[in-house]
């Protein structure tokens, strides 16, 4: 079972979730996207299907903390373009470890605590604000349908697109890689972050994804491995976040 949403990330929790069930969602908008664009989405937003905005997903996967893989699961609320929680639990030195990354109207916040009670990392400010505004960038393609409202322009080779969100005020650039059958393979993107504590930068990002899942109707990446420098020599030193998508529910 999904462990209980951390007393600290409630209220967030709470004003991501929708009131109201949605319409089907408008596939109207597929002739107006890039060819990558409308291939991937027609795949995984078949006809009648509601314009879901909120997607709760379960995970499980492998963390690297400290030079060390650690086993973790993971219960995420993900609004694209408004707002997610991603609460954990993982162990560290044999000491259970819990807490949450999130970003909403409130700005980013990392609070993360040893036994529930030591607080071993947390965050706030400029710098996580704009580093969990590209992680709600990124992960908007865990909700197809919501996908559909975004920015779209061409991207750098025929099997490419990107989708832009305004978030915080900033603009953050997703290019996605979409396969002949419409199943979306790779995300890259310039994200605010500081992963080998040179400074806060845009560095590489990105993320691979394999096989499916079909959750309200709609179908989504199953497997996920992302991190830093993407793309670069540097990937797999930078890889750092493996998951796989035990549930999902949209709303």
């Amino acid at each position: 079972m999904p462990r209980p949403v951390p007393r600290a990330a409630r209220d967030r929790w709470a004003g991501l979730l929708p009131t109201t069930v949605p319409p089907p969602a408008d596939r109207a908008r597929l002739a107006a996207l890039p060819e990558p664009a409308r291939r991937w989405l027609e795949h995984a937003v078949p006809p009648g299907t509601p314009a879901w905005t909120t997607a709760e997903v379960v995970m499980t996967g492998q963390l690297r903390l400290g030079g060390r893989w650690r086993p973790f699961r993971a219960r995420q609320l993900l609004a694209p373009g408004r707002g997610f929680v991603w609460t954990a639990r993982t162990r560290v030195l044999g000491l259970p470890v819990t807490g949450f990354d999130a970003w909403g109207p409130e700005g980013g916040e990392l609070r993360w605590r040893v036994l529930g009670l030591v607080p071993v990392v947390t965050g706030r400010g400029a710098d996580v604000d704009r580093s969990a505004a590209g992680r709600l960038a990124g992960e908007s393609v865990t909700v197809p349908t919501a996908c559909l409202g975004a920015v779209w322009s061409a991207g750098p080779d025929p099997d490419t697109a990107v989708l832009s969100w305004d978030l915080g005020g900033q603009r953050e650039d997703c290019t996605l890689r979409v396969d002949p059958g419409g199943r979306l393979t790779e995300l890259r993107m310039q994200r605010w972050g500081d992963p080998d504590g040179t400074g806060f930068a845009r560095r590489s990002f990105g993320a691979a994804f394999a096989g499916e899942v079909v959750a309200g109707g709609v179908r989504l990446p199953a497997r996920l491995r992302a991190g830093w420098d993407r793309g670069t020599a540097r990937q797999d030193g930078g890889e750092f976040f493996l998951a796989r998508i035990q549930g999902v529910v949209l709303r």
